[in-house]
């Protein structure tokens, strides 16, 4: 039976309240002026609201005072939204001036905990609240004034001057949810209930969980760059995935369910908790969920109030509670418990029909629709289960991570990159308080596995590991040059360097054994896998573990992530896959080694192609590589040389060099020395040729460089 929560003196008024939280826009379609009236619209609704959450604060010192050690205090976010707006719009030259510099300055970067115990200590001397409220006003007056005026046609895409006004607004709604977390996190005595956050008053008994089976199926998300929404940039790119059958828990976990984890001593017991768990755990010396409360009773911190627990609400908790739970439920059970993947948690969505929000009352506990707090996880059903989205956010094992062909905006370049560590797990489905983007189907935000949020979670079985994603950039400089070098875009009009040798390899292999070849040098790779097109076995062989990291990771995982210099220390981010190249098909016949030229194994033998490109430079006894290559080429097979001929002591001692200097009095060059050396075994088969090659530093410097080709076929033993 569901019951009524007790009234505080000022819940009496909920029925008046009317937050009122529009959809976010569609941005392809209808008339300009229309659009423009929209826009508006949203934005004074976002602004407004975000401005009236801080009348939940009890007075001016509750805004000073931290609400957890490790943010900022709250003044620091009621001015940090505005401050926002003002910085990109300038950034992208719709303003021509700062409002106030000052707090534009203060204002503009928050705190990401790196640690649960990295206290942020720093001293700041804010501004008082009238003089942040007055600062908000004047961004408020120009922003409007930006929307009446500015040139508006449709769509607005990445590239519209309009994007940066949307994304401000996107961005408040953001802190319209973290910002509740921290007023519910603050002291009690420094807030205060206010009719429009007022709680929703309904519990009753919770209900025994159970586990219902989600089909096996594909998966394919992501959003095209042209989508009619607004995303921020890790919704974009694409995502396709075969998900196993699994079993997902028909309930969010309910303080109910919970408790039993509690009073089991789940917080005492090392075997349920991770690592990073425990030691989170033992810092921060929990017993119980942050927002329980005891008073001779358990008791739930709401964002203004304490109430007597709702038993049926979802519990909320942090990943580390959400996974011990798990491990506790899977001795408990005998079953596989654990949480879902992003990929499962959209197979579930996909079979519970879950769509988008529209502009009538959502059928969950969204976008402030029914009230400032969690419900009952019984109250919204969806399909076979309950609260797939909304009501809170729920808990990912899922590492946040690229989709291919990520990119970054550049006027927020590190809203997404600085999360691709591994440590910020998604939340997926949105909490009550969720709006605009955040409740958007395609929403994919991370925090920390220590962070608290309006966050929950549901379980499920199965027998599948969760495996994390691939989300690592490289960001070694020479590797990164090499990796766009190889699988990266061609400049001024030159081919891809390693494609062009692979292609003149194959070519002067016509009518001959393709049975396996050396790609020597090989670096990261691509001349391994152009190869493949033509060899029935490939091996690739480096001196340098870092370059066939790169390769074999290409090989396993069909795609390779870096980190671009552009300018200074500011980046670009690509990811580059067999697939776009067109060779995921030939993966499975190239294999990469460490290995050195001037000493390798004997096992490297047998080859009908040997490929040494700017190799013979680089080496420390070229000699010795010269003098015995042909032991490890099959008659009649070909030895494939590229060298620009940069002959540097730093890398050949100088009585090593082929070429490149005076001999009996007369110029030897490179190609008089490969002739001394290989004409015992090989002949010459063609006049040597110039191959072009461009090596990109940053956007503004490239190196343009020659390789000289000569191709030797091996004689008859």
């Amino acid at each position: 039976m569901t019951v009524p929560i007790p009234e505080t003196a000022f819940s009496s008024r909920a029925a008046s309240r009317k937050t009122g939280l529009l959809r976010t826009p569609e941005l392809t379609i209808g008339s300009a002026e229309d659009k423009r009236d929209e826009i508006a619209s949203y934005f004074i609704n976002t602004f407004d609201t975000y401005t009236r959450l801080f009348d939940c604060l009890a007075d001016d010192a509750g805004y000073f005072q931290k609400s957890i050690p490790l943010r900022h205090p709250l003044i620091f976010y009621l001015g940090h939204t505005a401050t926002f707006f003002v910085n990109k719009l300038v950034l992208a030259k719709l303003l021509p001036e700062r409002i106030d510099p000052r707090m534009e300055s203060i204002f503009a970067v928050g705190v990401d905990e790196m640690s649960w115990d990295d206290l942020d200590e720093d001293h700041y001397d804010w501004p008082t609240v009238a003089e942040v409220l007055d600062y908000r006003a004047k961004v408020r007056a120009t922003v409007l004034e930006l929307i009446e005026t500015l040139s508006l046609s449709l769509p607005i895409n990445w590239e519209s001057p309009w994007w940066p006004i949307v994304m401000g607004v996107e961005h408040e709604r953001i802190h319209l949810e973290t910002s509740s977390v921290l007023i519910r996190q603050h002291d009690l005595a420094r807030v205060r209930p206010q009719p429009e956050w007022a709680p929703i008053r309904e519990t009753g008994e919770a209900p025994e969980n159970e586990l219902i089976t989600v089909p096996a199926g594909t998966v394919s998300v992501g959003k095209p760059y042209d989508d009619a929404y607004y995303g921020w940039d890790n919704e974009y790119g694409e995502h396709e995935a075969e998900v196993d059958e699994f079993s997902a828990s028909q309930y969010l976990v309910s303080n109910q369910e919970f408790l039993a984890f509690v009073e089991a001593g789940g917080y005492q017991e090392d075997r349920f908790w991770s690592e990073e768990g425990c030691a989170w755990r033992q810092f921060a010396k929990v017993r119980h969920p942050t927002f329980w409360r005891w008073h001779n009773g358990w008791h739930l911190r709401l964002m203004t109030e304490e109430v007597e627990m709702p038993w049926d609400w979802p519990v909320e908790v942090n990943y580390h509670e959400a996974k011990a739970f798990c491990e506790w439920k899977r001795e408990q059970t005998g079953q596989p418990i654990r949480l879902p993947t992003e990929d499962e948690w959209y197979r579930l969505c996909a079979e519970a029909g879950i769509k988008e929000v529209d502009n009538d009352p959502a059928n969950a506990n969204l976008h402030l629709d029914h009230g400032a707090s969690s419900c009952p996880v019984t109250r919204f059903r969806h399909g076979q289960w309950f609260d797939v989205v909304g009501n809170v956010w729920q808990w990912m094992e899922t590492p946040t991570y690229p989709f291919d062909n990520f990119k970054v905006h550049p006027l927020y370049d590190d809203f997404t990159t600085p999360t691709f560590d591994g440590q910020h797990n998604l939340i997926k489905g949105g909490s009550w308080i969720s709006c605009g983007n955040e409740a958007r189907l395609s929403a994919r935000y991370a925090f920390r596995r220590h962070f608290f949020q309006h966050a929950g979670f549901r379980y499920i079985a199965s027998e599948i590991e969760a495996v994390p994603p691939n989300a690592y950039y490289e960001s070694d400089r020479l590797l990164t040059e090499y990796a766009e070098f190889h699988f990266g875009d061609t400049w001024f009009g030159v081919e891809n360097f390693p494609k062009a040798l692979a292609e003149l390899a194959l070519d002067a292999m016509t009518d001959k054994t393709t049975g396996k070849a050396l790609d020597l040098g090989c670096a990261c790779g691509r001349s391994s896998f152009e190869l493949a097109r033509g060899f029935d076995q490939v091996e690739g062989v480096d001196f340098s573990a870092n370059f066939i990291r790169l390769g074999v990771e290409m090989a396993e995982q069909g795609s390779i992530r870096y980190a671009l210099s552009e300018e200074g220390e500011l980046v670009s981010y690509h990811t580059r896959t067999l697939k776009e190249l067109g060779l995921e098909e030939c993966s499975e016949k190239v294999s990469f080694y460490q290995g050195d030229a001037c000493n390798l194994k004997p096992q490297y033998s047998g080859y009908d192609l040997v490929l040494a490109a700017n190799l013979i430079d680089r080496l420390y006894r070229p000699r010795r590589f010269l003098d015995s290559i042909h032991e490890r080429i099959n008659d009649g097979g070909l030895l494939v040389i590229a060298s620009p001929y940069t002959w540097l002591e730093e890398h050949t001692p100088k009585e090593e060099w082929i070429g490149g200097f005076k001999k009996d009095g007369e110029n030897h060059t490179t190609l008089d020395g490969l002739k001394e050396h290989l004409s015992e075994h090989f002949r010459l088969v063609s006049e040597p040729r110039k191959v072009p090659f461009v090596i990109r530093e940053t956007q503004h410097k490239f190196q343009h460089t020659l390789s000289e080709v000569t191709i030797w076929e091996r004689l008859p033993r």
